[in-house]
């Protein structure tokens, strides 16, 4: 996989030393050198880029505001001189943070962050796309489609699946984390650190439990403001 990255910053001998080094990373491929986000909007929207180097103080339009305004799929690194913008950064969930002057050390770490982002977003629209996942059990490797997957309860080094098709629930050895990557969000839904719920399949929620016949699932404070603004969403009155 060849990750195409595009490079904005108005100081030409970072830029320069950044094209230098993605020339340098087998699994870069530079799509542009930019001296300004304005300069940079059109190639954007044209283009796939998968990974920008952004610098943040720069005429006209600065890095933080336009990596709002940014598609999703887009990962941004912020190289900048200036530390107090780290917090900044992280608001608009850039991938990683570069304090200038940049060492090729320092790049390269962030670079293979990106792609191991990348190769996991890959996956996850695979899965996505076909729908169902195989899970190892017993020796066996046992196809679940997502429309059967009703919620899901990691027991410390095992992960319990509950199908609401009549089958018996599935033990895996695998943990939560692992699983919760594999399954379309938000329809699948971290709602404790203990279970993951199929949301559509939520019929009835009591008091911060979501009821599945005789199970009740908690959610926990952890997770209660992303469960919450999904139901919003979806609540008339």
């Amino acid at each position: 996989m060849t990750l195409n990255c595009m490079i904005i910053d108005d100081e030409p001998l970072a830029a320069n030393l950044l094209g230098n080094y993605v020339s340098r990373t087998p699994f870069l491929q530079l799509a542009g050198i930019y001296n300004s986000a304005v300069a940079a909007i059109k190639s954007i929207r044209e283009n796939r880029i998968d990974l920008l180097y952004l610098d943040i103080q720069m005429p006209e339009l600065n890095g933080i505001e336009f990596a709002s305004i940014l598609p999703k799929e887009t990962k941004i690194v912020f190289t900048t001189a200036f530390s107090q913008y780290a917090l900044d950064g992280y608001k608009v969930d850039a991938l990683d943070y570069l304090l200038k002057p940049i060492g090729y050390d320092d790049f390269l770490k962030s670079a293979n962050k990106a792609y191991l982002w990348h190769s996991e977003h890959s996956k996850q629209q695979i899965y996505t796309q076909d729908r169902f996942i195989f899970i190892k059990s017993d020796y066996k490797l046992i196809k679940v489609q997502f429309d059967d997957l009703l919620f899901v309860e990691g027991l410390k080094d095992y992960v319990k699946i509950y199908l609401d098709n009549g089958q018996q629930p599935i033990m895996t050895l695998l943990n939560m984390k692992k699983l919760e990557e594999s399954l379309p969000h938000p329809e699948f839904m971290r709602t404790h650190r203990s279970y993951i719920v199929h949301m559509p399949k939520v019929e009835q929620i009591d008091r911060l439990r979501i009821v599945f016949g005789d199970y009740y699932i908690p959610i926990s404070e952890s997770y209660k403001e992303n469960v919450q603004r999904y139901l919003d969403i979806h609540t008339v009155g």
